[in-house]
């Protein structure tokens, strides 16, 4: 659980294009076995701690003769961003991928001292 005073709280979002392999036959699109693409997402504006980030996906256009499978995660989250995860895995094939994000946590306080 994350605690936050008052007034102090922020609320970032945004999307994420994670890949389009379908147009130039990428990995996702062609190759088979364990596969995942990471995307770097920066703050706007970093937050005091380290906020509470939920991700979903947005769009994606899988192909409908393979088991659709997939894993979005938000991995090393820092006060000023984090890394935006999607695997696959076996046959699945993955044309594209759009992820939407949320963080909310605290502003950094003008009274907080750092020594």
């Amino acid at each position: 659980m994350i605690r936050v005073r008052g007034q102090q709280i922020a609320i970032d979002q945004g999307t994420v294009l994670m890949f389009s392999d379908f147009a130039d036959g990428g990995e996702m699109w062609v190759a088979e076995g364990p596969r995942e693409r990471r995307s770097t997402v920066r703050f706007a504006q970093a937050f005091g701690a380290v906020p509470a980030v939920m991700v979903g996906l947005s769009m994606w256009d899988f192909d409908q003769q393979t088991n659709q499978r997939g894993d979005l995660t938000a991995e090393e989250i820092t006060p000023e961003g984090f890394t935006l995860v999607f695997r696959t895995w076996a046959d699945t094939r993955v044309a594209r991928i759009r992820a939407a994000w949320t963080a909310i946590g605290a502003l950094p306080d003008e009274d907080d001292w750092q020594l």
